[in-house]
This record gives C-alpha cells, sequence and structure tokens, in this order.
C-alpha cells in the first residue's frame, strides 16, 4: 500500500474516533437542566409484610402532589414504591414524576435521616432519554414535605 493511502486511512479512523467519542459524551461543556421542587408526603403507607413492625421487606407507596421551588403553585404529582431493605436506615425507591410536559423516573435509595440521591433512569415527553439524578432533602423533620433537586443531562 502506498504511503500516502496508509496516511490517509490512519487520519480517517483517528478522524471517525473522534467524531464518536464526541458523540458518546455529548456536547462540550453542557451544563446539566436543574429543576427544584417540592413534594408534599400526604400519602404515603407503609405496608407491613414481614415480622410485626419496621422490617426488611416493607413497602411504602405513595401518590403525592409536587409544588414548584417557592412551594405555591402545584406543578404536577408523583408516584411510586420503596421496598425497606435496612432496618431504620434505607428503602430502595422507584417513581415517577409526572409534570405537564412528560414524565421523569427516578430509581435508588432514600434514606431515613440526611439527604439521598437516586439515578433519573429515563423520561417522556420533553424528559424523553432523561439522564442525571435527583438530590433529596426532607424539609423539617416530619417526613410531610421534601425538597426534589432534578440535575438532567
Amino acid at each position: 500500500m502506498p504511503k500516502s493511502i496508509l496516511l490517509l486511512s490512519m487520519r480517517l479512523l483517528l478522524a471517525a474516533g473522534t467524531v464518536a467519542a464526541a458523540i458518546a459524551t455529548g456536547p462540550a461543556g453542557a451544563e446539566p437542566r436543574e429543576m427544584k421542587m417540592t413534594e408534599h408526603a400526604t400519602t404515603d403507607a407503609v405496608t407491613d409484610t414481614g415480622a410485626s413492625g419496621d422490617s426488611a421487606g416493607d413497602i411504602l407507596t405513595f401518590a403525592n402532589e409536587v409544588f414548584d421551588a417557592d412551594d405555591k403553585n402545584k406543578i404536577g404529582s408523583d408516584q411510586g414504591i420503596c421496598f425497606r431493605t435496612v432496618v431504620g436506615k434505607a428503602w430502595e425507591c422507584f417513581w415517577t414524576l409526572n409534570l405537564d410536559d412528560g414524565q421523569i423516573t427516578v430509581e435508588g435509595p432514600f434514606n431515613d435521616t440526611g439527604d439521598s440521591v437516586l439515578a433519573v433512569t429515563g423520561g417522556t415527553g420533553a424528559y424523553a432519554g432523561a439522564q442525571g439524578e435527583m438530590a433529596l432533602s426532607a424539609i423539617g423533620t416530619d417526613g410531610k414535605a421534601y425538597t426534589f433537586i432534578y440535575k438532567l443531562k
């Protein structure tokens, strides 16, 4: 093979690799889209499935209203299920946030105390193909409201 064809082939392979890497990582320097909201935890219900009281395998279900960051205007709702994994410490949860322009799904740990971070696993509508994370923080100590901060890529 002549040297010029070999060099051209190597340049094309290098260029193709660069394009593939750019596609895989997305736009350079793209900032995550951040959405902050407040959930009112008014319907949370625990079903005791095993030993009496708090035990592994218990189920937490909910379908709650979600408000804007200022906690003034209802912007949607959520619904989901959690399974008790570590007694007195953590649940493993799956839920869907329903907004006017689509849905966002999350999965991950919900800690009894302290903040939690869950993975964004997908979405529909304006959020189709959503990825990222959702940080969850309790507002107060009574378990009646939570701050959600979605960071979508």
